[in-house]
């Protein structure tokens, strides 16, 4: 970070006895001049946990945590609400990459739903806060931010069932509504992580293992589905 530098007129003249008194700016220690967007979303991250939804934080406290003067939050958000939204997005989208990335090295469709499930439970495990983030806001949070977390969902659906028909296709089998399909695992996929989010890393263990045998359930009846049935 650049230091603050103390600007002197060049005209000014002084004796070698006269005493100069300079009024310098205050400035709490440790604060910082200038913050970015990302040092204010991990510092909101680093405030909440498991039961701590970011509606609860005020804006000192996250200018605190950040290093800031309060006025210079405004310089990136209007209110904590704006900060949670788009903090909501970039938790959604850095998950999204990570589970992206792992879906593309699998080969086969098993592998797939194991890959997808630990990186799941590795993504909590790890309490970076972006998942937590995700699963306390869509069920506890406000409207607005219920509706960014559905927001998040629906790409999460959209990518996964991209993935299903390549790997269905590299199969040579091919799945019933795969937008059905997508939608019903990322919903008991997140179901899955909001319940586990406060077990231990064992019992988080069990659950993944049942819910990946929920997924191929759902896999293997999707590929014989009779669909004129359905109705």
């Amino acid at each position: 970070m650049n230091p603050i530098s103390m600007q002197t007129s060049n005209d000014a003249n002084f004796s070698e006895t006269s005493e100069v008194h300079e009024i310098t700016p205050a400035r709490t220690v440790g604060r910082k001049a200038t913050i970015t967007k990302e040092e204010l979303f991990q510092a909101a991250l680093n405030l909440i946990g498991p039961e701590k939804s970011i509606a609860s934080l005020s804006l000192r406290e996250v200018a605190r945590e950040a290093g800031i003067a309060p006025n210079s939050f405004y310089r990136h958000f209007k209110d904590i609400d704006e900060l949670a939204i788009e903090l909501i997005d970039r938790s959604g989208l850095v998950l999204r990459q990570i589970l992206h990335e792992a879906r593309i090295k699998a080969s086969k469709q098993s592998s797939i739903i194991r890959t997808s499930v630990e990186v799941f439970i590795e993504q909590l495990n790890a309490d970076e806060g972006n998942l937590s983030l995700l699963l306390r806001e869509g069920y506890t949070g406000s409207k607005s931010y219920k509706k960014a977390v559905e927001n998040q969902l629906n790409f999460f659906q959209q990518e996964l069932k991209e993935d299903l028909i390549r790997l269905e296709k590299l199969n040579n089998s091919k799945l019933a509504r795969p937008d059905l399909v997508s939608k019903a695992i990322t919903q008991l996929v997140f179901n899955m992580g909001a319940n586990v989010i406060d077990l231990n890393m064992n019992e988080r263990k069990e659950m993944a293992e049942q819910t990946m045998i929920m997924i191929r359930m759902i896999l293997e009846g999707a590929r014989h589905l009779d669909k004129a049935r359905i109705h």
